[in-house]
């Protein structure tokens, strides 16, 4: 039964527990023992909460006492070790930050917690959640469950690698490039990132600069991204770019009574992509269209125009290194290669600065205008499936190309704000998860959400699972 229950997803585990098929206390000692057999060989738990189990022999009380019950009433969920948690480590992934306890919760896992969850674990990240790697000189390497040598990505590495693994049903992550999309994908699982905004930065450090930093979910189901979305979305009173009510949502919600219209695309737009992971994004459009959806290749001039990665680095490197030096003056033997690459990068002229802001806004433009004729746009995530640690290239149909490519069909949209989707549509040459992205104009997270369970009902491989087709951890 155990591991029926450490490869359920979220809103499964909600139901059981709801309907006493099974106890808090039973689904929280199944990922303990999950935790302990697996994540030595995959680094992704840095910290179990004290708790957990206490937690949720309160829990079950309360299904006992035959009380109302929360959405996600005794279901355990991990969060990122940027997330600020009340009475358990937060060390953002750097020796600096070594046995940080904070005193509250960050917003997105206070609401989580409000809504019945009960926090199982922190998860690895790269130092200060700032890079493609999740890997940093405090806890070590997260190594991809599907293959010890590939990577999961960055920086929510640790987060995608312990969802996969069956370590959590649901954990809470950050995207300022690709950082909760990307792990996803690498690792077979659910991302989602919303409108900029929508979920609260509130107890993520840096607390400054947000402007293209997202919060949201890692998950094994579509279901279950929509679920702690509704739980985590809406204004906190503490960020100021948290501002629109749940309430408003201009998708599917909004458009009932006509076909939804999609546009895939693979290239030009993205640079170059892996014929795997082409082929891929082919199929999922194919799927869609089988579905009574209208679909059709297009192109966005904009993203052949500008690099959207390129303006991301000169503006958030220039915008992240005040906070970063402040923490680290004094200890600068204890920064790792990742930070002090951010350090050692050249500072941005005022002019390109401003140059690379207008291009934003021309990015936005763009997209505006492809979304007054489709409704959404279903593109790769990443351009190759999981790659090996610290590649500094990838070489695409013959092609060498920087390993920072990685981020090309992503960074528009943290750039752009835009809210996207990814979930695991098929495998690569080499027997690793590809997955494809969905996105949708701003506020119109239905949209995404409604494909996405579609995409997912339809893939050739949504039910496997590391574990299950013998690679890197054992059932």
């Amino acid at each position: 039964m155990a591991n029926e229950l450490y490869f359920q997803d979220a809103t499964r585990l909600a139901e059981l527990i709801r309907t006493k098929a099974v106890s808090p206390v039973e689904v929280m000692q199944a990922h303990l023992d999950r935790i302990e057999a697996t994540n030595p060989g995959i680094n992704a738990i840095v910290t179990v909460a004290d708790d957990a189990l206490k937690a949720a022999k309160r829990a079950e009380a309360v299904v006992m006492a035959g009380h109302e019950l929360a959405p996600l009433h005794g279901v355990p969920f991990t969060a990122k070790d940027s997330y600020d948690t009340a009475g358990v480590l937060t060390q953002l992934g750097s020796p600096i930050f070594k046995g940080r306890v904070p005193d509250t919760d960050a917003t997105g896992v206070a609401r989580l917690k409000k809504a019945g969850g009960i926090l199982l674990a922190k998860t690895n990240l790269p130092e200060f959640a700032f890079w493609i790697e999740s890997d940093n000189l405090l806890s070590g390497r997260t190594v991809n469950p599907w293959n010890p040598d590939r990577s999961p990505g960055g920086s929510s590495g640790g987060e995608s690698a312990a969802v996969a693994a069956g370590m959590s049903p649901l954990g809470l992550a950050t995207d300022i490039a690709i950082s909760a999309r990307g792990p996803a994908a690498l690792t077979g699982v659910v991302g989602f990132k919303a409108t900029h905004g929508r979920i609260p930065m509130t107890g993520i450090w840096p607390r400054v600069p947000r402007r293209f930093w997202h919060a949201g979910p890692i998950a094994r189901s579509v279901r279950d991204v929509a679920l702690a979305y509704s739980l985590l979305a809406g204004p906190d009173g503490a960020d100021g770019y948290s501002t629109t009510p749940l309430a408003v949502d201009s998708g599917v919600n909004a458009m009932l009574g006509r076909p939804l219209r999609v546009g895939w695309l693979v290239e030009p737009g993205f640079g170059l992509v892996a014929s795997d992971v082409a082929k891929t994004v082919q199929a999922a459009a194919d799927a869609l269209r089988s579905a009574g959806i209208t679909v059709e290749p297009v192109r966005i001039p904009v993203l052949e125009e500008i690099n959207a990665l390129d303006l991301l680095w000169k503006i958030q490197a220039m915008e992240t290194k005040p906070a970063f030096r402040d923490v680290t003056a004094g200890h600068e033997d204890l920064v790792y290669k990742h930070v002090q690459a951010i350090f050692d990068t050249p500072d941005t002229s005022i002019e390109d600065f401003v140059t690379a802001e207008q291009q934003i806004e021309q990015m936005r433009d763009g997209f505006a205008q492809y979304f007054q004729r489709y409704d959404a746009l279903l593109c790769p995530v990443t351009p190759v499936a999981s790659h090996g640690h610290d590649a500094t290239e990838f070489v695409i149909n013959g092609q060498a190309v920087s390993s920072l490519h990685v981020m090309d069909a992503t960074a528009p949209l943290n750039v752009t704000g835009l809210p996207g989707l990814t979930l695991r549509f098929g495998t690569s040459d080499d027997g690793m998860p590809i997955g494809v992205q969905l996105v949708a104009p701003w506020l119109a997270e239905s949209t995404v959400l409604h494909l996405g369970a579609l995409l997912e009902s339809m893939s050739p491989v949504r039910h496997l699972h590391p574990a299950l087709v013998g690679t890197a951890v054992a059932a």
